[in-house]
């Protein structure tokens, strides 16, 4: 028996701001019901506040949905086999949840508009690459941790080994934090996957090879290095021992570094993710001495931006040498920094102020009750960015043009 699936993808001459309460509106679906009776046969909102990346499910009555040229068999969807994930908090499905840290989300308000509720994620819902996952046709990708040994020998859709706090630098994050899943420990953790889980799953090494190499890899890591250890000089030495170009550089040879051994264990696809504005985050706007006269700490800025340089050069360089391989990298900076400038222009009317009520450790405080409208904010918290943000990151690296270079990840899918 064949799988179906109905997909809609419909651009609306509608802006966003006009947009966002009418899908947050119980009324809404009650009226496309009754308006379009041959057309819907229920609309629900499952998930979200209304905003961009809601989950809206929708059935069709049998006789629209039974149309050939609308019918699409469900494998036809999957344009990868898997979704692999290093990084920090900004891709952290859980890990978290499982080590002796203080950056650990599982609590209320976190997850107020994912349909699990607080899961470890470090915002209001979904990540950029719980986006990417859906877009791929793949289920959410699992944290690593919180897998049992027999889930681990029965995962084939990819696995998340991303931890809040963690760097690419073994000791970014672990002074005052306690523990996370270093890059060097991620990958080690994905090399153990290849070795011995895989060869659970696929009974051939070509067939681990061929499957490897289809699937997607994620990388955003490289905040806490700096907001975790080269900006706290109280607390690491780094920036005693590198000025910013040194220190970039360090980051960017231990990066390529990682790269290459997840090269070696067979991933060709990579999406390497750059830094965004770390300067205009609420924790460093709000905390400078002294206080900025720009929205944002520029010289952090001009810090993290020495970094993504390097990253656009190292991505360009490992695909020219590793054979079969495809770097494209994700510039989050430049939009990001736009919105952050001028809020109101990209219809953030609530700016830079964190959606929860936050305490000293920079997250939310638990089981506060968070801004009605998480979509007019950029943060949720002192650091990390709402769901409708990752949402806009999501779908411009994903099928865009001005996010991810030198091609989207839906090319890079098909390639």
């Amino acid at each position: 028996m064949v799988k179906y699936k109905l997909i809609s993808e419909i651009d609306v001459a509608a802006s966003a701001d006009f947009l966002w309460p009418l899908l947050s509106s119980k009324e809404i679906p009650k009226l496309a019901k009754k308006l379009l009776p041959n057309k819907y046969e229920k609309v629900e909102v499952l998930e979200g506040d209304g905003g961009l990346g809601t989950v809206v499910y929708v059935v069709h009555p049998p006789e629209f949905a039974s149309t050939e040229a609308l019918k699409l068999p469900l494998e036809d969807n999957v344009r990868a086999p898997a979704l692999y994930v290093f990084g920090d908090s900004l891709v952290d499905s859980g890990n978290n949840n499982y080590l002796q840290t203080l950056a650990k989300v599982n609590y209320t308000p976190y997850g107020v508009d994912f349909r699990n509720g607080p899961t470890g994620r470090f915002n209001n819902g979904k990540t950029v690459v719980d986006f990417i996952a859906s877009w791929l046709g793949l289920p959410y990708v699992p944290a690593y941790l919180g897998l049992s040994e027999k889930q681990k020998r029965n995962t084939k859709t990819g696995i998340n080994y991303a931890s809040g706090a963690a760097g690419i630098l073994k000791e970014s994050g672990t002074v005052t934090i306690g523990d996370n899943l270093s890059l060097e420990e991620q990958v080690n953790y994905f090399t153990k996957t290849v070795k011995i889980d895989l060869p659970k799953i696929f009974k051939t090494r070509q067939k681990i090879s061929q499957y490897l190499s289809k699937s997607i890899f994620v990388i955003s890591i490289g905040s806490n290095d700096y907001i975790n250890n080269y900006l706290q000089p109280a607390l690491y030495n780094s920036s005693k021992i590198y000025n910013p170009q040194q220190y970039a550089d360090h980051l960017v040879s231990n990066l390529k570094k990682h790269l290459m051994s997840i090269y070696k264990s067979g991933a060709r696809k990579f999406v390497v993710f750059e830094l965004g504005p770390v300067g205009c985050t609420p924790a460093f706007v709000f905390s400078a001495t002294p206080k900025p006269t720009t929205p944002c700490v520029e010289s952090m800025n001009s810090v993290v931006k020495i970094f993504n340089s390097g990253v656009t050069k190292m991505t360009k360089e490992l695909t020219a040498t590793l054979k079969g391989s495809t770097f494209i990298y994700a510039d989050v900076f430049k939009k990001s920094h736009q919105e952050n400038l001028h809020p109101n222009r990209y219809g953030f009317s609530g700016g830079n102020i964190p959606c929860c009520a936050v305490g000293v450790s920079t997250l939310c405080l638990p089981n506060q009750t968070p801004c009605a409208n998480r979509n007019a904010h950029l943060y949720w918290d002192a650091f990390h960015p709402v769901q409708r943000v990752n949402y806009e990151i999501a779908n411009g690296c994903f099928k865009g043009s001005t996010t991810c270079f030198p091609i989207n990840i839906r090319q890079l899918a098909y390639l």
